[in-house]
């Protein structure tokens, strides 16, 4: 069955990005809707998915990743603005029975994505 998640690593500091705030979007004709908001746990992951088989639905989605304001809680000295503030990833989904897996590598001054496994 298809479901979405993610994974965010803090490269600059080699773990996980615990603490992070996510938000998913699903990107309709009249606007974005927001459809889930969470804090990633100690292993920078959602705690499950970010939709479940009963959720996935095609269509294009957006997740937010709050880079900057995670950067900062870890004490981190940005400039202001920051570089990177907040990553927005606007992505589809083409087969709702598919897994999606979509992590983010960041640091206060890069980042990375792609579709895991």
């Amino acid at each position: 069955m298809g479901h979405l998640s993610t994974h965010v690593l803090d490269t600059a500091n080699g773990c996980p990005a615990a603490g992070m705030q996510v938000s998913l979007q699903r990107l309709e004709p009249g606007g974005a809707v927001t459809l889930r908001a969470v804090a990633l746990d100690a292993d920078g992951r959602a705690g499950g998915p970010l939709l479940d088989a009963g959720s996935m639905a095609v269509g294009r989605y957006r997740l937010i990743f709050e880079v900057a304001p995670y950067f900062r809680a870890r004490g981190v000295a940005l400039p202001d603005p920051p570089f990177i503030d907040v990553v927005q990833l606007d992505f589809g989904i083409a087969d709702a029975q598919g897994h999606y897996h979509v992590p983010l590598l960041c640091s206060p001054w890069s980042y990375s994505t792609y579709r895991g496994s």
